[in-house]
């Protein structure tokens, strides 16, 4: 896992990059795992690649709906083009 950082509410929070096939082995272990589809609007649109189930946050919104996700969902996977 490559370990980033990301600016949220102005405050620096470590972040964890992860490959598809640690997503899929986490999966595989029946992790709770929140999916967070923060693609532009347009992006969103037109693709036809949908993960089911996640939550779709325009990149704007994104530090506000992070911040609610309870802390015991598990963990949170951001994704985008």
């Amino acid at each position: 896992m490559d370990q980033t950082r990301a600016v949220t509410n102005s405050e620096e929070t470590p972040v964890n990059r992860v490959t598809v096939d640690e997503v899929r082995a986490r999966l595989d272990r029946r992790e709770p795992i929140v999916f967070v589809d923060s693609r532009s609007e347009k992006a969103w649109n037109g693709s036809e690649v949908k993960i089911r189930g996640a939550f779709r946050v325009s990149p704007e919104r994104a530090d506000e709906f992070l911040s609610r996700v309870p802390k015991d969902r598990g963990g949170i996977i951001t994704y985008c083009t």
